[in-house]
């Protein structure tokens, strides 16, 4: 049974995010209108769900996107995509009861109707409710199996990983770290440098806007590195790669440094690093280990109990936080895994 459990009201009405027109690039506040309609009623075989936590993910540029993606769009007048934790108020559904607690696709709005597909998870471990996103949600599903089906890591490995601070990567050093690895970590400020050190024990932090980054890394590596878990791209990817040592993995987990991919950006050419370090270049979806989530979510909880993973926490209060959320996600103003409460 999950912990930390807040208090939530009942409201008569449904208030909802919607979708009012696509985002050129990063979806920005005026790209979202609120609205209120009635609380929804369950149909057969459909769950009432009372939204207590929003997630708030990179991964919502492209749902947002008409651009192509591995997902369709999310609908223009719909409430926004979103993975959220609520209790279920009222079940017509002969598996799930009244006072338990969901993990799935919720929607930026305070009910939820869903029906079995929209369920992730039955979050039924023992930790705070809010780790259900922070922490066995899809950002540490992302690190879980990002990190060890595509990183492979051994003991002794060097990885490397961008946005060391963020809520994906803070928990890939951490796995890393409890793997046997020597972890490096990128961000943005010396002042997520000292927190990855301190709060998420990487070996190394670097602080990529201080300084020559390619200096840097071969001073924190000299012999290469192993593993490159990147959520970033760009001119941090093509300084990285030339630190790779031959048959060094590298996880491309996202992309945020690229402001737009119509048309493609243009940049140094990587196929003779490719080739040269014989590279496993992979890209990781999370949503294809969906049929695994409760493999993550075990080993997740367990290291958690153990005192082995750690998380933080920006959590918005109400869904009036919800639309200049995403913008402010890619600006890095969050410290930690960010989420709405609906209250």
């Amino acid at each position: 049974m999950p912990c930390d459990i807040p208090a939530y009201s009942l409201p008569g009405v449904n208030h909802q995010v919607l979708l009012a027109r696509r985002p050129n690039g990063i979806p920005v506040a005026a790209d979202f209108t609120m609205v209120e309609t009635p609380v929804p009623v369950p149909g057969e075989g459909e769950i009432l769900v009372r939204n207590i936590y929003l997630s708030v993910d990179p991964a919502q540029r492209g749902w947002a996107s008409a651009e192509a993606n591995y997902s369709a769009p999310v609908p223009l007048g719909t409430p926004m995509r979103a993975l959220g934790v609520g209790v279920v108020l009222k079940s017509h559904h002969p598996d799930y009861e009244p006072g338990e607690f969901l993990y799935g696709w919720l929607g930026w709005q305070d009910y939820a109707v869903i029906g079995e597909k929209q369920i992730v998870h039955r979050a039924k471990e023992d930790i705070p409710l809010a780790g259900f996103l922070a922490l066995i949600g899809i950002a540490g599903t992302t690190a879980y199996f990002g990190l060890t089906e595509l990183g492979r890591p051994k003991p002794g490995d060097v990885l490397l990983v961008s946005t060391a601070a963020g809520s994906v990567g803070s928990l890939v050093g951490q796995l890393g770290k409890s793997l046997g690895c020597r972890t490096i970590g990128l961000t943005g400020s010396d002042e997520k440098a000292e927190r990855c050190r301190t709060r998420f024990g990487y070996d190394v932090a670097i602080n990529y806007r201080a300084g020559n980054l390619a200096e840097k890394l071969a001073e924190a590596a000299p012999e290469g590195i192993n593993i490159f878990f990147d959520n970033v791209g760009g001119a941090i990817l093509d300084t990285a790669l030339r630190h790779l040592k031959v048959g060094a993995r590298v996880v491309q987990c996202g992309t945020a440094s690229i402001g737009a991919w119509n048309p493609p950006p243009m940049g140094p050419r990587n196929e003779r690093e490719i080739l040269t370090r014989r590279l496993i270049w992979s890209g990781l979806i999370v949503f294809d280990y969906i049929d695994r989530y409760g493999e993550a979510a075990a080993e997740l909880s367990r290291l958690y109990k153990a005192g082995k993973l750690s998380y933080e926490l920006d959590v918005a209060g109400g869904l009036a936080a919800a639309p200049g959320a995403i913008a402010a996600l890619y600006a890095g103003d969050n410290h930690g895994k960010m989420i709405i409460t609906t209250g």
